[in-house]
């Protein structure tokens, strides 16, 4: 692998973070099927990936000094 990318992008980790997540729940009696686990990675990553243009756009709006 060449690129790189932040760790919170990856969908290893969340699904990986999700499944252990699923396995706490299961002792509490709740499950979560491993479609159901995919379907939160997603939406996860979705909401990074927005919160990220968000930041972006804020940072571009809030910037004082010129790109040079």
């Amino acid at each position: 692998m060449i690129d790189e990318k932040p760790w919170y992008l990856s969908k290893t980790i969340w699904g990986s973070l999700i499944a252990v997540a699923a396995a706490l729940a299961a002792t509490a009696g709740i499950t979560i099927d491993g479609q159901n686990q995919q379907i939160i990675s997603d939406a996860i990553l979705q909401v990074i990936a927005a919160a990220g243009a968000l930041l972006s756009i804020y940072g571009r709006l809030s910037a004082t000094d010129l790109i040079s």
